[in-house]
């Protein structure tokens, strides 16, 4: 009964398989017909897609909260920080032109205006819920569709510049915690096979990024020759098969060494409980053993406020809490600062 209701409560505060499943991301690419893609395209147009973009979406009232943020008016400190947040790509912060994102008040839905295609619209949730975002996606991609036009072929489907987006131009990823797979090196074997299977299986912040505290991400790599309904199931069955295993051998390494795990979980709270300094990858490792205990039970802390403080401590992020927003600070005040910040999350509860 105790570990029902632990479960229980697992999934109303962290969605479903919330203690492995960080979160999950569907990202559909599009691009206007009116419009030469992104690289040919000038400085007017630009401005004048972002301006319509933001326009239909606005006028839709589809958005709760929806604000836009402008590239060019923002800092580079400020942009990393959305990326931090995986609110914005890389590409975005340091493209160059008339560019933004829209974003909903609760961020779980941005549209990048003037990336690699002329849209990118995400929806983000908690957990593994690839269709229910689809749901909301399709949703917005509707929006754009009846207000701007499409470019789309019968043949290929929706056409943008990467010929790797053709199709459906969705990408679904999942935002895994792995740490009894990478520990053991199974991690590297999974991705291995989820690679010939036509998934991709990336670091925190997706391709070329390295894995940290555990964290990786696993995609569909196509997007022709499936229905996006059929890709996201393909997506939840790989996940759900990386997030059994992981929590099996989790729990066989617990009741293996429980003394040995509780006592990194616990030394992993005195740290965010007890320290004035702590750097980006203490806290990462911190919050990764804590996940692992709250998935446990062995120490009650609800993951939902562990998976926002894994963006908030990132240097970018302190930076701009820090009122730093203009410059990236010094490392030693950002460590101060985000100890202070552990320090408090940890107060609240």
């Amino acid at each position: 009964m105790k570990r029902e209701k632990h479960a229980e409560r697992w999934y109303m505060q962290n969605g479903r398989e919330g203690e492995i499943a960080v979160s999950t991301r569907v990202r559909l690419a599009r691009n206007i017909a009116d419009y030469p893609f992104h690289g040919m395209m000038t400085e007017a147009q630009q401005r004048e897609l972002l301006d319509r973009a933001a326009a239909a979406l606005k006028e839709s009232g589809a958005v709760e909260g929806l604000r836009l943020i402008e590239m060019d008016k923002i800092s580079p400190t400020e942009r990393r920080a959305l990326v931090e947040r995986h609110i914005i790509s890389p590409d975005l912060a340091d493209g160059s032109g008339p560019r933004g994102v829209l974003v909903s008040g609760d961020e779980s839905v941005c549209v990048m205006v003037g990336e690699e295609d002329h849209l990118r619209i995400q929806v983000l949730g908690a957990g593994l819920c690839p269709h229910e975002l689809l749901k909301r996606a399709m949703e917005i991609d509707d929006v754009f569709d009846r207000a701007l036009k499409y470019a789309f072929s019968e043949k290929l489907g929706y056409l943008t510049k990467c010929p790797t987006n053709l199709g459906t131009g969705m990408r679904v990823s999942v935002m895994l915690h792995l740490p009894a797979l990478a520990e053991s090196g199974a991690l590297q074997n999974l991705a291995q096979s989820a690679g010939s299977l036509g998934f991709a299986v990336r670091g925190l912040y997706g391709e070329g990024s390295a894995a940290v505290a555990a964290m990786c991400q696993i995609s569909n790599r196509t997007t022709l020759g499936a229905s996006e309904e059929e890709l996201a199931e393909r997506i939840n069955d790989v996940a759900s098969q990386m997030i059994e295993r992981e929590k099996k051998m989790r729990l066989s390494a617990y009741e293996r060494d429980r003394v040995r795990m509780e006592d990194k979980i616990w030394r992993a709270a005195g740290t965010m409980k007890y320290a004035r300094m702590v750097s980006t990858a203490e806290a990462m490792g911190a919050l990764s053993e804590l996940r692992i205990g709250a998935s446990l039970g062995v120490i009650d802390l609800p993951c939902a406020v562990l998976n926002d403080l894994l963006w908030a401590v990132q240097p970018a992020s302190v930076a701009v809490r820090m009122g730093d927003g203009n410059s990236a600070g010094s490392a030693d005040r950002r460590d101060v600062a985000r100890a202070e910040l552990m320090r408090t999350a940890l107060e609240d509860l």
